[in-house]
């Protein structure tokens, strides 16, 4: 007892020197802090009072000199303010603490948060005492506790990236969907074959998982559009099959700056999107080859008409094929919270469809070739590719980032999607 009184007066004279070790992926760190351009891992440290100790791929992470005791000026007692405890395992360790870059009350917990770029990435320190089951009740609790500060980071960064929690299945996606609580979008007028797994979840894309998907904000080729994407990895692919992410509002600034008479035509115009649907039956084989009748769920002509009305489409039919024509549509839009123009369009969909698909300028006119082309290239350029580990949960705000898809290498490969408001 007495030396524990004699070492809490040393912490009251001096600090506390809180250090830890952070393990951290390579790929994650230095593709979004070098290619990204942004911050360097040093520099975002610096900011945060923190200096980096690199080892390999591991980084030794050290905060302080920080107060540990804190005196409230209400109550007129000195507190216990720090995390001591967080990494003891007994009389020496070097195992990670449970707090990471930015941690938060509730989450911190059991996760580890690693701002990278624009997107967020939150991976769980596993607490063994408690079952997989346990784990999953709590990391929803969490999500309900903190919605507000991860909308807050999701209209800040983005993307969300959950990693190393307990989603072991499908049925655990849904859940965690549930968690957040958006009303679900109906895929109605989607193009991409999709078959229902459970509850809000259903396939990404049943296209072979060899073809590349380009980039696109979510079905912005009409008027009800989701706002947000989750997609889930089921199976992670060997090799290849990642999902390129990209935030929208710099492909407007490059594409302003390299063809500017044209983005201001794209402003004043939008876009008017064609698509020939060969059959009235899904084609899994083709990206777009979902038929009539499922993009509109109906076997009735006259009704599939009706339900294409409301989303702003016309069809025009050619017995088991139609034509459908949605536009002209906004092809750049303000978002509110940043107030940015993004690039929310589906520009460069012909260039990877396999119907025919036709995108012109609301007035008629067509697209030139060469703003197409780098429209394309500076996707490539901008674009971070997010590899894919099992049970990975990747929350999208699908107003301010475009996604696609790369080839797969080597399968497997399944990702699962839940569209939301």
């Amino acid at each position: 007892m007495q030396k524990q009184s004699m070492w809490v007066a040393e912490l009251l004279k001096s600090k506390l020197l809180a250090e830890f070790t952070l393990q951290m992926n390579a790929l994650l760190i230095w593709e979004f802090f070098s290619i990204m351009k942004c911050l360097t891992c040093a520099q975002l440290a610096a900011k945060l009072g923190t200096k980096l100790e690199w080892m390999g791929n591991t980084a030794k992470v050290i905060t302080g000199p920080v107060p540990a005791i804190r005196f409230n000026k209400e109550s007129g007692r000195k507190t216990w303010f720090n995390s001591l405890s967080a990494s003891y395992s007994g009389p020496a360790s070097d195992k990670v603490s449970n707090e990471g870059f930015l941690s938060r009350p509730m989450l911190y917990r059991s996760s580890i948060i690693t701002i990278v770029s624009y997107k967020v990435v939150l991976s769980q320190v596993t607490n063994p005492k408690l079952t997989p089951k346990e784990q999953l009740h709590a990391f929803e609790e969490a999500i309900r506790v903190e919605k507000p500060w991860l909308e807050s980071l999701l209209r800040e960064r983005g993307v969300i990236l959950f990693r190393g929690f307990p989603v072991i299945t499908p049925c655990d996606f849904n859940d965690v969907v549930e968690a957040f609580d958006y009303p679900e979008v109906p895929y109605m007028g989607g193009i991409a074959p999709r078959t229902k797994v459970v509850g809000r979840v259903y396939t990404a894309n049943e296209s072979p998982p060899d073809k590349k998907i380009a980039f696109h904000h979510e079905m912005s080729y009409i008027p009800n559009f989701p706002s947000k994407i989750f997609f889930y990895c089921d199976e992670a692919p060997e090799q290849g099959g990642e999902t390129p992410i990209v935030l929208s509002h710099i492909i407007y600034d490059k594409m302003k700056e390299k063809h500017p008479e044209f983005v201001a035509k794209l402003e004043e115009h939008g876009l008017t999107y064609s698509v020939f649907i060969k059959n009235d039956k899904d084609q899994p084989s083709m990206i777009d080859g979902r038929g009539w009748k499922s993009v509109y769920n109906t076997d009735d002509k006259k009704v599939a008409e009706e339900r294409a009305a409301k989303l702003g489409t016309k069809l025009e039919w050619m017995e088991n094929s139609v034509k459908s024509i949605t536009g002209p549509l906004p092809a750049i839009r303000l978002d509110k919270d940043s107030q940015r123009k993004t690039w929310f369009n589906n520009l460069t969909r012909p260039m990877n469809s396999e119907q025919v698909t036709l995108v012109e300028l609301g007035n008629g006119d067509p697209v030139p070739s060469d703003a197409l082309e780098d429209c394309s290239r500076i996707l490539e350029e901008e674009c971070v590719s997010i590899p894919w580990k099992k049970g990975d949960v990747m929350l999208v705000n699908n107003l301010t980032v475009l996604h696609s898809r790369r080839p797969l290498s080597k399968p497997p490969r399944r990702v699962l999607v839940s569209i939301c408001k």
